[in-house]
């Protein structure tokens, strides 16, 4: 009985659903004919070209998907995707337009999912004066003075002590995840690593799951895993009560230099609610996408073994010159010389597109160029992926060349279509912080150790970047033995292909070294790695 009692109400909702989608539709469609659209299809009913767009982007090479339309329609065409019409946009000057126009002509639009697990005070979904004013005080809070004076020490140190435990085989995406985590919390609220940490990172992941789901509780158990996951985030695991706590030692003349403190010290004061919402969302922001950038540059530097040799090269003058003054930690002055590393983290940001685009809703009818119309209330998607992927913004754009940032004839433009951080009022306030992080963890990785992919790992896109096996790889430090080392990962592995190297830069013109082949063993490739170090 109770059986039949779920069936029953199971197609009761379905059928709801779909005759409530089926009049939104329809509405819309009378709406979207009154003006002149960029041409499109919209795919099957209520489908639309969902199902294609997922496909493409569960692969290495998601961009037919784009090609295919663009070349079709051009560069702004109209599809149908997760349940309604959507302008996609993969124009340089219609993303800018977009991006600049916020509040103006657009708002944010994110799927139910996330919007109801980071909450509401969120500033991912906060609008007007309010969005305004905190955006403000974020940025002010990472910007480089504050992380030359008060972050990079702290940034310096965790990510050495993370490293310190790293032996053998690891999975490189799950100890980035570590490293970010810790790093956010400290920054935030200013705990180092404890069992509440770890404990707080556990359901934190739960909540991560739910972003990519259908916010139905009944019908996803992901998605009510992470809700519970929320909860106790916000309560039981005592980001409320952390809040509360902080709130009595200010009140006893207790004050600490962290975004916590920030948020209290606030002429405004935010209610507890508010603030939960609003570190919970800057733990998402300063942990996911970093995390993944520092595996993907690993990654891309593997398959690249010059742009590597390179990097290293002017990482181990750097930790040559601290043996020097006998100065370990990592100064402002150590980052500002790391000039071929910042192109390392551009193109990474580039190639990898951890940020593939954002997604917009016209709050009026928007004319843009070519003629078209975006009616009130239709959604748009602004594709930075396409615009960094494309020949016409970067030569040869889908090989990994960190050189490109050398040239300084190109530069301009290329700047100009570069927006892995976003752009307009909503451009990501902690830029400059995940910059530094990302280099200073580069530092530590080239300089003290060597690896070698474990297995043939891929990227895919969908539901977010990343690697399909976590990236798993060998390390071995650099005072280790090279026989013991070639020893222990003597073992048999799968072959892994380097990326193609660009076609002319300053810095191969200068070299006379023989390359491995495309198929490297991993004993072959620790001892390329370790007569690299030689190259100058």
């Amino acid at each position: 009985m109770a059986f039949f009692f779920f069936f029953f109400f199971f197609f009761f909702l379905l059928f709801s659903s779909l005759f409530v989608s089926s009049l939104f539709l329809f509405f819309r469609s009378v709406t979207f004919r009154r003006v002149r659209l960029p041409p499109g299809t919209l795919g099957l009913p209520l489908i639309g070209e969902t199902l294609q767009l997922i496909s493409a982007y569960k692969t290495e090479n998601p961009e037919p998907f784009i090609d295919e339309r663009v070349r079709r329609f051009g560069p702004v065409f109209t599809t149908h995707l997760f349940g309604e019409p959507t302008i996609f946009s993969a124009d340089l000057e219609t993303n800018r337009f977009i991006l600049q126009n916020e509040e103006k002509l657009f708002e944010c639009s994110y799927p139910g999912s996330i919007s109801n697990l980071l909450g509401n005070h969120s500033l991912l979904l906060m609008k007007g004066s309010l969005h305004k004013r905190m955006h403000s005080l974020t940025m002010s809070f990472a910007n480089s003075s504050i992380i030359r004076d008060r972050l990079l020490v702290d940034v310096d140190r965790l990510i050495r002590l993370n490293l310190q435990s790293w032996t053998g085989r690891i999975f490189l995406l799950e100890e980035a995840k570590k490293i970010t985590f810790e790093l956010a919390v400290k920054q935030l609220m200013s705990f180092d690593r404890c069992e509440w940490t770890q404990n707080l990172m556990k359901e934190y992941l739960l909540v991560i799951e739910g972003f990519f789901t259908v916010p139905l509780p009944l019908f996803s158990t992901t998605y009510r895993g992470a809700i519970q996951a929320r909860r106790k985030v916000a309560e039981q695991l005592g980001l409320g009560t952390v809040v509360r706590q902080r709130r009595k030692e200010r009140e006893g003349g207790v004050k600490k230099k962290d975004m916590l403190g920030a948020l209290l010290a606030g002429e405004n004061s935010l209610s507890d609610e508010q603030i939960v919402d609003f570190l919970l969302a800057l733990l998402v922001a300063g942990y996911e996408t970093t995390s993944t950038t520092m595996t993907l540059a690993v990654k891309f530097l593997t398959e690249t073994p010059l742009a590597l040799a390179q990097l290293q090269e002017e990482q181990e003058k750097i930790k040559g010159r601290k043996k020097e003054s006998e100065q370990h930690l990592l100064q402002w002055n150590d980052y500002k010389s790391m000039p071929f590393t910042q192109c390392v983290v551009n193109e990474t940001l580039r190639v990898g597109n951890i940020i593939s685009g954002v997604f917009r809703r016209a709050v009026t009818d928007v004319n843009i160029k070519g003629g078209y119309t975006i009616p009130k209330g239709c959604r748009v998607f602004a594709s930075f992926r396409a615009v960094h992927m494309n020949h016409h913004h970067f030569d040869d754009a889908r090989s990994f060349n960190p050189w490109r940032w050398q040239q300084q004839n190109s530069l301009g433009s290329t700047t100009n279509a570069f927006t892995p951080f976003g752009g307009g009022p909503r451009l990501c306030p902690g830029y400059e912080l995940a910059r530094v992080e990302l280099s200073v963890f580069l530092h530590h990785l080239v300089t003290q150790f060597r690896w070698v992919p474990a297995e043939d790992d891929k990227l895919v896109f969908f539901p977010t970047t990343r690697t399909q096996k976590r990236y798993p790889i060998y390390v071995t430090r650099k005072d280790e033995t090279t026989q013991s080392t070639t020893q222990q990962y003597s073992q048999p592995m799968n072959h892994f292909s380097r990326r193609p190297l660009p076609k002319s830069t300053n810095f191969l013109a200068n070299q006379n070294q023989t390359l491995p082949s495309t198929h490297i063993s991993s004993g072959q490739m620790i001892s390329w790695l370790q007569n690299s170090e030689d190259l100058s």
